[in-house]
């Protein structure tokens, strides 16, 4: 990243401060959005309750480490958990995702109503048809 020669002419520590509660509550939204990014094309958005908010940011900050932990504690106690109802489950489909948390972490799943059973509209089976007809 840096040269050796810049590095050993540093010769201060410049000293950081814990982060704020509320800072690493932000830091958990950024990583809950590019979840979702990852997710877009599955058709799965999440959403996420203040307690499991403030509880995964509670258990993803180390004073020492500042928020470098939270990025493994997102991956175990969220993308995990949604793997299997994306893959096989109630998401399979697409749909929403309210994460809560009391006392443990919990998921509600709200399939995708509009995947699930639509019917073409009219003008639709129309042209399907149409098209079969020509050929």
């Amino acid at each position: 990243m840096f040269s050796p020669e810049f590095r050993n002419r540093l010769d201060a520590i410049v000293p950081f401060t814990n982060l704020q509660p509320e800072t690493v509550e932000k830091v958990v939204d950024k990583f809950v959005i590019q979840l979702e990014a990852q997710l877009a094309d599955k058709n799965v958005t999440i959403e996420l309750s203040d307690e499991a908010r403030k509880y995964l940011a509670k258990i993803g900050y180390d004073p020492s480490m500042g928020a470098r932990p939270l990025g493994r504690v997102i991956q175990e106690k969220v993308k995990r958990p949604l793997a299997e109802e994306i893959l096989f489950g109630k998401l399979a489909k697409g749909g929403n995702v309210v994460v809560d948390y009391d006392g443990e972490l919990k998921f509600q799943f709200e399939e995708d109503k509009s995947a699930k059973g639509k019917k073409p509209r009219k003008d639709e089976s129309e042209d399907a048809e149409e098209s079969v007809e020509s050929e």
